[in-house]
Formats: C-alpha cells, sequence, structure tokens
C-alpha cells in the first residue's frame, strides 16, 4: 500500500470517528466508505481497515479500564484477594 493511500485512508478515519464520537451517528463510517467506493475501491477498503483497527482498539481499551475497575473494586471490598 503506497503512503499517499495509508496517509488519506487514515486521515479520514481519524476524522470520521471524531465525528462519530461527536454525533453519536455509529454508521458515519459506512456512508464515507460508499462515498469513496465510487470513485476507489482501493482507497474505500484502506479507509474501512483504518476505521475497523481504531473501533477495535477503542472497544479493546474499553474493556480493558473496565476489568481493572472491577477488579479493583473486589480488592478494595476484600483485600485478601
Amino acid at each position: 500500500m503506497s503512503s499517499t493511500l495509508e496517509k488519506i485512508a487514515s486521515d479520514l478515519a481519524d476524522d470520521t470517528i471524531a465525528i462519530m464520537q461527536k454525533t453519536g451517528e455509529d454508521r458515519l463510517h459506512f456512508e464515507v466508505a460508499k462515498v469513496l467506493g465510487s470513485s476507489s475501491q482501493t482507497l474505500e477498503e484502506a479507509y474501512l481497515h483504518e476505521v475497523r483497527v481504531r473501533l477495535a482498539g477503542k472497544a479493546a481499551k474499553a474493556f480493558l479500564k473496565d476489568k481493572v475497575s472491577k477488579l479493583a473494586a473486589e480488592m478494595k471490598s476484600d483485600p485478601k484477594t
């Protein structure tokens, strides 16, 4: 993949996710992908990859944060663990 393609896909993914967070439109990335796909299937695929990676990373971080919070609460309520 060319660096130009990666840069554009990455920038678009960042912008899209920021708008999704502000507006709550959790399917916006599919609308953007449709626009991209009409002129560049390669960019569409790279963009969707970037979005999926970022969303998966956010989900994993939220999961771990919740796990740590629950563990801390357990340890606080039962210091023997």
